[in-house]
């Protein structure tokens, strides 16, 4: 009997209407076009608004445009997994909501946060539930809400972060396609230098708080800087070690959109073409969870069975990791 691998079968993506150009936020922060971009390589990010839409809102798009595209039946998906570091709610698990308002009747589903890391993290979680045999489609959801925890006055971090969602299907392989290995860390450290410190249980949202502006990402830019270039490049290089895989045999780079200097970076230490590295910060910005995802499906078209993409990625906590996969179908 053949090895049972985890292979993405079907992808889809959600962008919000409203763009916010780097014109935009020059009315806004001390800031210019050419300063954004020359740091980032951002143009433009898309923010969700609406009255109590928030990442359920995203991700139920998104994973609907994936059910109607590939003619899912959603009955027949086993779990729903949202990774996200903005849930709707405390105490009530995104994913379980999504599940049912796309009719996975027969799913479960759990929220998995690991800040920018969080879908990189849930292709291991996906892998290890269909390499199991006993589940047959599990659908992988990025999504975040990022400018619901934007202070839209601090230039070091509303330039940066965007809105969006994507999603994946994971399916059984046969033919040694889908998930081949993976490096995954974590360095709790991180969580002074990157993060919102108010909302969580250590501090409680209160009235000195929200006055702080604590509810708010804070980074300091340097730090994670100097520890996401270093950190990305280290594991996507022990992957193709790992792996016997040398630059020639990589398709595709699939890195999180955090900033162009970075992705470029990653893309240098495993002496990659520019033409092979995925790229799509300058119109979404930095969406966290949902950067992969949504990368997969803007090069959807040019991706063909069989070709080999090394996924990359770094977040607060600190949490980074690398994943070798080959990709199971032509669009």
């Amino acid at each position: 009997m053949a090895k049972i691998t985890a292979a993405i079968t079907a992808v889809g993506k959600y962008l919000p209407d409203y763009i916010l150009t780097n014109k935009m936020l020059e009315e806004m922060v001390d800031t210019n076009d050419e300063w954004v971009t020359a740091r980032t390589g951002i143009k433009e990010r898309r923010i969700l608004k609406g009255e109590g839409k928030g990442t359920s809102y995203m991700a139920i798009k998104a994973a609907q445009e994936l059910i109607d595209k590939k003619g899912l039946d959603p009955k027949e998906i086993d779990l729903v997994l949202v990774a996200t570091a903005t849930p709707d709610m405390q105490a009530a698990a995104t994913a379980a909501y999504v599940a049912s308002e796309i009719g996975a009747t027969n799913a479960f589903g759990f929220d998995m946060d690991a800040a920018c890391s969080s879908f990189l993290f849930g292709m291991s979680v996906a892998a290890r539930y269909i390499e199991s045999g006993k589940y047959k489609k599990v659908l992988l959801i990025g999504a975040d809400k990022c400018s619901s925890m934007i202070d839209y006055t601090d230039r070091a971090t509303c330039i940066i972060f965007g809105d969006g969602a994507g999603a994946v299907l994971f399916e059984p392989n046969e033919e040694e396609l889908g998930v081949q290995d993976e490096y995954l860390r974590s360095d709790g450290v991180g969580r002074e230098f990157l993060g919102a410190k108010a909302g969580g249980s250590a501090y409680p949202i209160s009235e000195d708080t929200f006055e702080k502006g604590e509810h708010f990402v804070y980074q300091e830019g340097k730090t994670v800087f100097k520890n996401a270039v270093f950190n990305m490049a280290d594991v996507a290089e022990k992957i193709l070690v790992r792996n016997n895989l040398k630059k020639e045999d990589i398709n595709w780079l699939a890195a999180h959109q955090a900033n162009k200097r970075i992705i470029e970076a990653t893309a240098n230490r495993i002496k990659l073409d520019s033409s092979k590295v995925m790229m799509n910060i300058q119109k979404y910005g930095n969406t966290t969870s949902a950067t992969l995802p949504l990368l997969l499906a803007d090069y959807e078209k040019v991706l063909k069975k069989g070709d080999k993409i090394i996924f990359a990625a770094f977040g607060g906590g600190f949490t980074w990791g690398s994943i070798y996969l080959k990709w199971a179908y032509n669009s």
